[in-house]
């Protein structure tokens, strides 16, 4: 499989959730064979015109234990332009979760794809279904873990097919912050990165939490935007009509009828991507992300955060203006952005193709790749 990139060399990298697959920790914690699935497929509309559930077309309900499920991914994404796959890692002190898929990739050589990591570093908790102080595996901190995570690393590392920049592996850490001992666990990454042969790692911390924080303060190359950008100030799209809302209002307060565009988080994805669009560049290495729409209703049976109004056309528009910001603010191998997500379906953001769009948020992303 050749790589796909745009004519610039500018390679879209999509970020990947391997949860598509029963593991026993998933069935211990939410009931035998749970999966990503599980939630996508029970959920319901929530207000008037609500677009639920997101359910999959070409790939199915697929299970990621099956090796040819992730290359008929591969294929379908280099098709439609995406250059490479950014996988979640979840590491807890050695322990592993959702191994399975990327383990099995590396040692099967396929699909023949580029991918990098990102570890996803945050306790694993009942978040999902909103219950965020319910730890299920805590993830605490300590530089000999760090030494025995980056050794189970190098053979991913060392993958022709991984991410390289300048030959340095393309490392992500989602919440750099959280770490006590950040700096220090980084200068034993970088050791035994140069030990197995590399000049170097390249590493990116995602900023979505601690922000406008200059990588180089935790000793990371680049910082990565997370879209959507929830620091953004964003009118509620129920108020957006001052007369249906104070009625809605009115109902919901009083139990007459509980009203979905109150009982969640709803806002407009135009107005998210306009004002994403408009940030001022930061003084320092900063990869841009877009993402096509986001609904993470089918987690939480209430206050969950919804994009309307998205489109594979204002989508298309936003790839061609953030590929341009790329092309004109990196250069050579550093010419990437991030798509959040390949397949992030109980949040309803994907670019795998559904029921309702089929394959045209894919091909709004190659289209905007090819007019940048």
């Amino acid at each position: 499989m050749q790589n796909s990139t745009s004519k610039n060399n500018l390679k879209a990298i999509a970020l990947y959730l391997p949860q598509f697959h029963p593991f026993k920790e998933n069935d211990e914690w939410w009931g035998k064979g749970f999966t990503e699935w599980t939630n996508v497929t029970k959920s319901k509309p929530k207000f008037k015109g609500h677009y639920q559930p997101h359910l999959p077309t070409d790939l199915g309900f697929y299970d990621l234990r099956l090796l040819d499920t992730m290359i008929e991914q591969a294929v379908l994404a280099e098709a439609y332009g995406v250059y490479g796959f950014c996988f979640y890692h979840y590491w807890f002190n050695g322990k592993l979760l959702m191994e399975n898929p990327l383990e099995q990739m590396l040692k099967s050589k396929k699909p023949d794809f580029p991918f990098c990591l990102c570890w996803a570093n945050e306790n694993w908790t009942r978040r999902w279904d909103g219950l965020e102080a319910d730890v299920l595996i805590k993830q605490e901190y300590d530089l000999k873990d760090d030494l025995e995570h980056i050794q189970y690393l190098m053979p991913f590392f060392k993958d022709e097919r991984y991410i390289k920049i300048d030959g340095k592996p393309v490392y992500l850490m989602y919440r750099s912050e959280l770490h006590p001992n950040i700096n220090e666990a980084v200068k034993i990454w970088r050791e035994e990165a140069k030990k197995a042969g590399f000049e170097d790692l390249y590493l990116i911390r995602v900023e979505n939490f601690k922000r406008d924080f200059d990588p180089k303060g935790h000793d990371f190359d680049a910082s990565m935007e997370f879209a959507p950008d929830f620091s953004i100030p964003l009118q509620k799209y129920s108020k957006k009509e001052p007369i249906n809302h104070f009625f809605r209002k009115l109902l919901h307060k009083t139990a007459i009828k509980e009203n979905g565009l109150l009982a969640n988080k709803v806002f407009d994805y135009e107005e998210m991507v306009d004002k994403m669009e408009k940030k001022a560049p930061k003084p320092y290495k900063y990869f841009r992300s877009v993402f096509p729409s986001w609904d993470n209703s089918a987690r939480r049976a209430k206050d969950a955060t919804v994009f309307v109004n998205s489109s594979p056309e204002k989508f298309q528009e936003w790839v061609t203006k953030t590929a341009q910001y790329t092309n004109e603010h990196f250069n050579g191998e550093e010419r990437l952005f991030f798509v959040n997500a390949w397949n992030e379906w109980a949040e309803g953001c994907h670019l795998e193709p559904d029921q309702q769009y089929g394959h045209r948020y894919l091909q709004a992303l190659k289209n905007g790749l090819e007019s940048a």
